[in-house]
């Protein structure tokens, strides 16, 4: 067992998003990104199978998807997604997500 304080480990940049590995096995893929309000994960996809998990753990943006669509995401929204479809993330406040992806890539 571990355990790792998000809020410890991974701070935000003004630069550019921060990314922290939490976790990665042969089953999952842990990540957490910190965005200060503007910054974004473009859209994008992955040419695998699986699925992927974004959690709002602080803050507000949006899930961005094909052709520039926007979800609203705030503290507790939960986004899942098959992997292969394209997805992104956008801050409108400062934001910290925790990304689970399976299996990893």
């Amino acid at each position: 067992m571990k355990k790792i304080s998000l809020y410890e480990e991974n701070d935000f940049s003004e630069k550019a998003f921060k990314r922290l590995l939490v976790h990665d096995s042969a089953y999952f893929k842990i990540l957490n990104f910190n965005f200060k309000a503007g910054q974004e994960l473009p859209i994008h996809s992955h040419l695998i199978e699986g699925q992927v998990s974004i959690v709002v753990i602080e803050g507000e943006g949006e899930f961005l998807g094909k052709d520039n669509s926007a979800l609203p995401a705030s503290k507790g929204d939960v986004l899942i997604s098959d992997i292969a479809k394209p997805h992104g993330i956008r801050a409108k406040s400062d934001l910290r997500v925790l990304v689970t992806i399976a299996p990893p890539i």
